[in-house]
C-alpha cells in the first residue's frame, strides 16, 4: 500500500450517539494501517479507546494533518471547511447525517473506500468558497468565509427588509424582501435551492443571488461570474433589523446603512471523493429525481 495521507485528523458531529460505532471502526482501521491519528475534541467523547491517537486543537489539525475526515452531516462539514481551508488540508466526508450533499461516503462502505483512498485511489475536487465582510462606514465590523452561502435576512420580526444591491460597483436595484442568499455553486443546492434558485455545477466559476420571498415578483435569481464583487446595503429607510449569516452558522447583526461585501475567496477548498464519484448521481438520490409518485 502506498503511503498516502500519513497524518489524519478526525472531526465529528457533536451529540450524536450513532457516531460511536462509526468512529471506533474508523480509528481502529487507521491505526491498523499505521496512520498518525489526530482527534478533534468533538470526536473524543464517542470513542471507547483513544490509545494510539493524539487529541489536539482544530488549529493543530489545520497545521499538521495531510487529510481531515469529517464524520457527521453537511453542517459539521461546513464548519470544518471554514477552519481548514486556509491551511489547504483536503477534506473527506463520512455521512452520519441525513441529506449529505457534502459528506458522500456512507458508513457501510467506509472501510473499503478508506483503503482505496489510503492507497492513492480517489477523486480530487476543488470548491469555490465565499468571503464576506460587514462594513459600518469605513470600519469592518465582522468578516468570515462560507462554503455554501452568505445570507442577509430579517431578525426578530416578520417584516421585509429594504436593501440595495451593487455588482462590481454598478447599482442593480432596491428591493423589499425577507433577505438575499448569495451562494457558491456548492451552496446552490442548499438555501438557494429552497428559495427557487438554479442548481449550479460545482465546477462552475459563478455565484448566484437569490432573493428570499421578494415583494416584487419580477425579482428573480441572478447568476454572476465568480470574480464579481457583490455589495448589499441595508437601506437607510428600512424599518427592519437585518442579520448576516455565514453558512447558517456564524451570524452578524446589521444596522441601517451597513453593507455586506461578498467576493469569491482566492483559496479554494480541496475535497477528496472515493473513485466513481458522480455529482449527478448524488442529485438523483438526494433530490429523488425519477421516483414514481
Amino acid at each position: 500500500m502506498n503511503q498516502h495521507f500519513q497524518t489524519i485528523g478526525i472531526i465529528a458531529k457533536t451529540g450524536d450517539q450513532p457516531l460511536a460505532h462509526i468512529l471506533d471502526a474508523l480509528v481502529s482501521h487507521l491505526l491498523h494501517h499505521q496512520r498518525h491519528v489526530l482527534l478533534d475534541s468533538s470526536a473524543v467523547p464517542w470513542l471507547s479507546d483513544i490509545g494510539g491517537c493524539e487529541t489536539v486543537s482544530r488549529e493543530e489539525i489545520a497545521a499538521r494533518a495531510d487529510l481531515a475526515i469529517i464524520a457527521g452531516g453537511d453542517g459539521t462539514f461546513l464548519a470544518a471547511a471554514r477552519t481548514l481551508v486556509d491551511a489547504g488540508v483536503p477534506l473527506l466526508g463520512i455521512n452520519a447525517g441525513r441529506l449529505g450533499f457534502l459528506v458522500d461516503v456512507s458508513p457501510h462502505e467506509m472501510l473499503g473506500r478508506l483503503d482505496e483512498i489510503l492507497s492513492g485511489l480517489y477523486v480530487e475536487d476543488d470548491r469555490q468558497m465565499l468571503t464576506a465582510r460587514v462594513m459600518r462606514g469605513d470600519q469592518v465590523v465582522a468578516e468570515g468565509d462560507a462554503l455554501n452561502d452568505v445570507v442577509m435576512h430579517i431578525r426578530d420580526v416578520v417584516r421585509m427588509i429594504e436593501f440595495d444591491t451593487w455588482i462590481n460597483g454598478r447599482f442593480v436595484n432596491t428591493q423589499r424582501a425577507d433577505g438575499m442568499v448569495v451562494a457558491s455553486p456548492t451552496g446552490s443546492t442548499a438555501y438557494a435551492l429552497s428559495g427557487g434558485g438554479p442548481i449550479l455545477s460545482p465546477c462552475l466559476e459563478a455565484v448566484v443571488l437569490v432573493p428570499i420571498c421578494p415583494h416584487g415578483l419580477s425579482n428573480r435569481p441572478l447568476v454572476v461570474p465568480a470574480g464579481a464583487r457583490i455589495e448589499i446595503a441595508v437601506n437607510e429607510h428600512s424599518r427592519t433589523r437585518a442579520q448576516a449569516a455565514l453558512d447558517g452558522q456564524d451570524t452578524i447583526d446589521m444596522e441601517p446603512l451597513d453593507r455586506i461585501i461578498i467576493e469569491s475567496k482566492p483559496r479554494k477548498l480541496h475535497l477528496i471523493h472515493p473513485t466513481g464519484y458522480d455529482y449527478l448521481q448524488i442529485l438523483r438520490v438526494k433530490l429523488g429525481w425519477g421516483e414514481q409518485p
